[in-house]
């Protein structure tokens, strides 16, 4: 069974700025769902961004984390999250680990989290950061998350953290029936966050807020 012992955060310096930071930068902009409210309180955002950037983590904006890669504004990922719409006894899958921040976010309130990391020093630094600070339902995997993980399929839910110029076919095919996915989707410059929901072989989507992410590369995104 899939188990998370929660990090300690007793004597956190950071712990009031980042009450505030969801007072002011998620709840104030719509964000409701309480236990993503509880799950962006309980994730030490400073632990996930290079030690030079500690003082900006909980600014609202995103950091670069090295590899052209970034760690997303927390707004972003308390957004994406609650259009999740992630229950406590699902298995959610991450395509984009990046330092593992919105994947320890999504361990909060999940059962089970599978993540892929196309830059495979991303994924190890990810894999040590979060077991590090007890995340034990997650299992990071290097790879072309383009195409999933289909040894690891259906999914209750899947979030991708980087924008393709479509949906991918394999993500689609690997969502569990009613379950959800949230992906940026647009050309390189700017983006939408589409959601897609599965009724057997009908899948419907809704287009949601503007956003840039860094391409989501791959056989089934971007070719670099």
């Amino acid at each position: 069974m899939w188990t998370r012992r929660r990090a300690q955060n007793g004597g956190d310096p950071f712990a009031h700025e980042r009450e505030g930071m969801v007072d002011r930068q998620i709840a104030a902009r719509g964000v409701r769902d309480p236990r993503v409210l509880d799950a962006m309180r309980a994730t030490p955002r400073h632990r996930f961004v290079p030690e030079r950037a500690r003082e900006f983590a909980y600014d609202d904006r995103p950091l670069e984390i090295g590899h052209s890669q970034t760690i997303s504004q927390p707004y972003i990922v308390a957004f994406m999250t609650e259009l999740l719409e992630p229950g406590p006894d699902d298995h959610v899958l991450e395509i984009g680990t990046g330092s593992g921040y919105q994947t320890a976010v999504l361990a909060h309130l999940v059962k089970r989290v599978t993540t892929i990391e196309r830059v495979a020093p991303l994924a190890e630094a990810a894999r040590n950061r979060l077991a590090d600070l007890g995340y034990c339902n997650v299992a990071v995997h290097a790879g072309d998350g383009t195409r999933g993980r289909p040894e690891d399929a259906p999914y209750d839910g899947i979030l991708v953290t980087a924008a393709g110029p479509r949906v991918p076919d394999s993500l689609r095919a690997q969502l569990a029936d009613g379950g959800r996915l949230v992906c940026p989707v647009g050309p390189r410059e700017t983006q939408r966050l589409v959601k897609v929901t599965r009724h057997g072989d009908r899948f419907d989507e809704l287009a949601s807020i503007g956003c840039v992410f860094v391409p989501l590369l791959g056989e089934e995104g971007w070719h670099a």
